[in-house]
């Protein structure tokens, strides 16, 4: 007498599709997000109710309280500021300039910042405030 045997079935599951989406969400979100590169000089922008937060990644000049100058994270004088700004910005990213001063610096060094920017030739250039949000 001959019995049979129960068969068991293997339940493998194919875990290949699952990396995929994996990879694909991760390569998504890689793609997608904006990357906030923190500022290696520390500044208090001046507070502002109708500011725009900042979404892509521009040329910067900064201003410190102690009137120290920095463009593109290197310090640079304010006779040099006109050329320094000329030679780090191409003809195509002429309009995206942005100038963050501490909220205590001098007011008559700005001037003179916004003044060496427009005579490098950049047309438009923002200055950068912090969101006072509701």
């Amino acid at each position: 007498m001959e019995f049979e045997r129960k068969r068991y079935g293997h339940s493998l599951m194919n875990i290949a599709p699952l990396v995929d989406v994996v990879f694909l969400l991760l390569l998504f979100f890689m793609l997608t997000s904006s990357l906030v590169r923190e500022e290696a000089v520390k500044i208090r922008l001046p507070e502002s109710k109708t500011a725009a937060t900042e979404q892509e990644t521009i040329k910067t000049i900064i201003i410190t309280r102690d009137g120290r100058i920095f463009f593109m994270d290197r310090g640079v004088d304010l006779k040099g500021l006109q050329k320094a700004v000329r030679e780090g910005l191409t003809e195509r990213e002429e309009d995206s300039l942005r100038i963050k001063a501490d909220r205590n610096a001098s007011v008559g060094l700005l001037m003179k910042v916004v003044d060496e920017v427009r005579l490098a030739g950049v047309r438009n250039f923002s200055v950068a405030t912090e969101w006072l949000g509701n």
